[in-house]
């Protein structure tokens, strides 16, 4: 069996988000599988990733780091598979010498929202070439699958397969609603739209917004500066930042109603982590969100303010709604995991391995 290198950087970051709170999750499950693994980041592995099974490399930082991981893979790819989940730079420049996996979260990069300039463009140069070289392909979502085979027809739908991903905490308690929380997490830009989430709480009944506050949490992503200013002056709506594991797990299990309302998503983990914990969730159907919270959450269309906002009123006022969320969203959840995430990525990739 050749062993699986995976690009791990990114889970080791002190400030983790959607790409590397999915690896770290699929990293930590997979090692229960007793797998031969490569782990390639720039600086040392956790003590909980450091087992005989495991080997560590550590690469240089920065850009020297691809060039130097494409040289390591290609030295070693008689018996290396090499799994990307978080970047297709390397894929881009070792495709066809080495068997490649890469994980395709979305094609935002491709679409007409705004999106941060260096990833856009650094994904439509590498993207094609990391697709056409790769050993098998795996997608997010159905629904970022869908995007990929209409993008790129060349890719036999066999070929690709969908893997998801599940709640962050394997289990976590039901939340304890302060009935005033409405709670977003997700790093601050005009893709997540909490510019028309600001609004949408600023178009709640007065006597109803002045009981409830709208809490913020993400940083600072791109084309974020209205977004921040609409923060800061609207009445009742706070932005916490950044927030920390402990942070994010505290918000969650006070939160009244869990707001996503994104224009587009490859997944959505934090919509997961809201119903897991019975939170009734106020979402869009747009990319992959209907297909994460399935029957368990109430859908608004994005675009417009009013339409959120009568969203928010009704999961803030309607007791029978909020209570029957609280029951499907944990049922909703528990169809996600992990073990089942890994399970089938075995099973897609193992004619790599």
């Amino acid at each position: 069996m050749r062993r699986l290198a995976i690009d791990v950087r990114e889970a080791l970051s002190t400030h983790p988000t959607g790409k590397a709170r999915w690896t770290r999750c699929f990293v930590d499950e997979l090692l229960t599988r007793e797998l031969p693994l490569t782990l390639l980041s720039h600086q040392p592995l956790p003590a909980a990733w450091q087992r005989p099974s495991v080997q560590s490399v550590v690469l240089p930082a920065g850009l020297r780091w691809h060039f130097s991981a494409a040289q390591w893979l290609t030295a070693h790819r008689k018996d290396i598979t090499s799994f990307s989940p978080t970047s297709f730079i390397v894929p881009f420049m070792i495709g066809g010498n080495v068997p490649v996996i890469p994980l395709v979260h979305d094609l935002i990069a491709f679409r007409g929202e705004p999106h941060q300039k260096k990833a856009q463009i650094i994904e439509r140069l590498t993207l094609r070439r990391a697709l056409s070289a790769a050993c098998h392909v795996c997608a997010i979502s159905e629904a970022t699958r869908h995007d990929l085979l209409n993008r790129y027809r060349f890719l036999p739908e066999e070929n690709v397969s969908v893997i998801f991903a599940g709640p962050y905490r394997a289990s976590a308690p039901l939340a304890t609603p302060d009935g005033r929380t409405i709670l977003s997490i997700g790093t601050l830009c005009p893709r997540k739209n909490q510019l028309r989430l600001i609004q949408a709480f600023a178009l709640l009944p007065e006597a109803l917004r002045q009981r409830t506050q709208l809490v913020i949490a993400g940083g600072r992503g791109w084309s974020d500066r209205e977004i921040i200013r609409s923060a800061r002056e609207t009445p009742g709506v706070t932005w916490r930042g950044y927030v920390s594991d402990a942070e994010y797990e505290e918000l969650l299990s006070h939160a009244t109603v869990f707001a996503l309302p994104s224009l587009y998503e490859g997944f959505g983990m934090p919509v997961l982590d809201a119903l897991q914990r019975g939170v009734p969730v106020l979402t869009s159907r747009r990319g992959s969100l209907s297909e994460v919270a399935g029957d368990a959450a109430l859908f608004a269309d994005p675009e417009d303010s009013a339409d959120l906002s009568r969203g928010l009123q009704t999961l803030l006022t309607d007791d029978s709604l909020r209570a029957r969320l609280r029951t499907l969203g944990p049922q909703q959840a528990n169809t996600f995991s992990w073990k089942r995430t890994v399970d089938l990525f075995l099973s897609g990739v193992q004619g790599c391995l």
